[in-house]
């Protein structure tokens, strides 16, 4: 299993420290949980059926025609190299890092690149990946750079996926209304941006043939009933995505100016996340954890990325742990 941020579970035994005093900042979730819709009592004792609801309310929310639910985002990733034949990967990085491990643990051979390289080594490539905006370091390739890099593999037959798990909150660079060209795929997380990782619920958008592909792949009823349910009520609820995106864009713009006050300018970061490439990035990560403080830390390059306080509170907590560890390190 690879490292992945919110394993704080793992930190309570790691430190002593209990759950309750942790301020975890390790993922790049929303702060502020949607509410929960009702759950009738069908969702729990009958199997889901797809098209109740669920799938009208994500066409819409994205703008598309056709959209294919998914039990997160990870089901698709991990089943997506399955339904190429042996071919070769680019993966613009540094990346998410399921996605390479999922395309090298089927047999690809992977092209590590960065945004400059990408466009000597298109033509060679049969598929290439990205997040969009990256996942850790927050870049965002321009849109219609990614349409004329899809124009260009769709001629050869490839495939450009684009996974746009960040991207509720700036809609307006998405692809995903695109996503019915030629071998453009295109991943959407929900429970990040709606702050339900819980949930488990992600949509793959793309031509039909290709959907129906997955869908076998993945096979009958990967979406529970529950699920279903809260995840067509926060679709279609307009109002508070409105508040959440001006919420998350706030946080951000307060965590950028705290991490620049405490002497750790951010490198990048979206409206969910800040992301910090620093050499003594383990040191830190250790001196906040011992303070009760989670974040991600990343070993290539060195990095941490920091979530979004939920609080005046919190930030205050992070802003005076942050301070100590410069004045310690000065």
């Amino acid at each position: 299993m690879l490292e992945h941020g919110g394993r704080l579970l793992r930190a309570v035994h790691q430190y002593g420290i209990a759950r309750e005093q942790w301020l975890d900042l390790s993922s790049g979730i929303a702060p502020w949980p949607f509410p929960i819709a009702p759950i009738p009592i069908h969702a729990w004792a009958r199997l889901p059926e797809v098209e109740d609801g669920l799938e009208q309310a994500a066409r819409v929310y994205y703008g598309v025609h056709r959209v294919l639910a998914v039990a997160g985002s990870q089901a698709a990733i991990q089943a997506l190299p399955l339904l190429r034949p042996r071919c070769r990967v680019g993966v613009l990085g540094p990346c998410y890092a399921e996605h390479p491990h999922a395309w090298r643990e089927a047999g690809h051979r992977l092209v590590e690149l960065d945004e400059g390289q990408v466009e000597g080594a298109l033509d060679s490539l049969d598929v290439l990946l990205l997040v969009n905006p990256n996942n850790p370091t927050g870049r965002c390739v321009p849109r219609q750079r990614l349409l004329d890099w899809q124009a260009r593999l769709a001629r050869r037959g490839g495939w450009l996926v684009v996974d746009e798990a960040f991207m509720d909150n700036t809609p307006q660079h998405s692809v995903v209304d695109q996503a019915g060209r030629g071998g453009l795929i295109v991943l959407r997380s929900f429970g990040k941006f709606f702050g339900l990782a819980g949930v488990r619920l992600g949509f793959v958008v793309a031509e039909a043939p290709l959907l129906q592909a997955l869908a076998e792949r993945l096979g009958p009823w990967t979406v529970s009933g529950p699920t279903r349910i809260v995840g067509q009520a926060c679709l279609a609820d307009t109002h508070s995505q409105q508040d959440q995106i001006a919420r998350c864009a706030q946080a951000s713009a307060r965590l950028v100016a705290l991490l620049a006050d405490s002497g750790l300018p951010a490198s990048g970061g979206c409206d969910l996340f800040q992301y910090r490439r620093d050499p003594s990035a383990a040191r830190l990560h250790e001196f906040l954890a011992r303070r009760g403080i989670l974040v991600r830390l990343f070993d290539t390059p060195s990095a941490i990325r920091v979530g979004l306080p939920a609080s005046a509170a919190d930030e205050a907590r992070l802003r005076q742990a942050l301070q100590d560890y410069h004045k310690e390190s000065a």
